[in-house]
């Protein structure tokens, strides 16, 4: 089937339509028109190397545009494997450089519980945003902030988990240990004995594992160095001024949409003048890896 890029116009501008009007199963529809390749069922379109046969967009199936909104679409729907594969397909077609595809993809990525990818696809939508200084910088931002905090509940659970089993693995062999113990006395009196050291020995150890619980599950405080002026939020992306003053670049870049002029000094600003402080970025870096609480601080 040959492309139709007219009708391709229409049905996305008719999609984006019954979109803003929550009508996201008709926008889903719109967007594009899914086949499934049936043998004998009539010819195929020509696909674009690399792009799914299987479910593509029929009027248009080259144009990137459609995929990320049907994709948007089916986020909303909730099918979010069906979204990640419309983004996957944008992404063949733009050569991995379709910051919205990105976008989308880490949200239904988040939505798997695939904590891990969706930030590596929330980085990418952040760095293709600040290139472009694109509007969307501020929801970019926030999306990996998400993703950052998502991976520390993931990685925090799964390390109370393993805390938990190694404190009843260590309890039963105490207490396979003390049995043996127990099977060795030869009287009443010292089984008795034994039995009241090791019920000690235990509950000694089930008061350690129950300090260290508190101290490692501890809400420290947020360092000032980590905290951006203007949205209070834990920087991500922190750009210096010339005065020597750092903000996170979605806040900064906002601000200067509005007022070309340094928030501290007033003096004029311009985006040209701003510089990544990657020293700070990487402190950031590593006191989100070790605090993710702090991200809704």
């Amino acid at each position: 089937m040959a492309r139709d890029p007219a009708r391709s116009a229409l049905l996305k501008e008719e999609g984006n339509s019954h979109f803003k009007k929550e009508d996201y199963i008709g926008a889903e529809s719109l967007y594009s028109k899914a086949y499934v390749s049936v043998s004998g069922g009539g010819g195929e379109p020509e696909e674009s190397p690399g792009v799914t046969a299987i479910a593509c967009i029929i009027a248009d199936y080259t144009n990137p545009a459609l995929y990320t909104n049907r994709a948007m679409a089916r986020l909303k729907l909730e099918m979010w494997d069906s979204a990640i594969s419309d983004c996957m397909n944008c992404l063949k077609l733009s050569a991995d450089k379709n910051m919205k595809a990105y976008y989308i993809l880490s949200q239904a990525q988040v939505q798997l519980g695939d904590y891990e990818a969706a930030l590596e696809s929330a980085l990418s939508a952040h760095r293709l945003c600040a290139e472009t200084n694109d509007k969307s910088l501020p929801n970019v931002t926030a999306q990996v902030l998400l993703c950052k905090q998502k991976r520390w509940e993931e990685r925090e659970k799964r390390r109370i988990r393993e805390g938990q089993e190694l404190e009843r693995e260590t309890i039963a062999l105490m207490e396979r240990e003390r049995d043996e113990v127990l099977r060795s006395c030869e009287t009443d009196i010292d089984r008795k004995v034994v039995q009241e050291e090791w019920e000690q020995k235990v509950e000694q150890l089930r008061a350690t594992f129950e300090r260290a619980r508190p101290e490692s599950e501890r809400k420290r405080t947020v360092p000032d160095w980590a905290v951006d002026d203007i949205s209070f939020c834990i920087m991500v992306d922190p750009v210096i001024t010339p005065a020597g003053k750092s903000y996170e670049r979605a806040s900064i870049m906002e601000h200067l949409r509005r007022h070309p002029t340094d928030p501290l000094t007033r003096a004029p600003l311009r985006v040209s003048d701003l510089r990544p402080n990657l020293d700070l970025k990487q402190a950031c870096e590593e006191f989100l890896e070790q605090n993710g609480w702090a991200v809704d601080w």
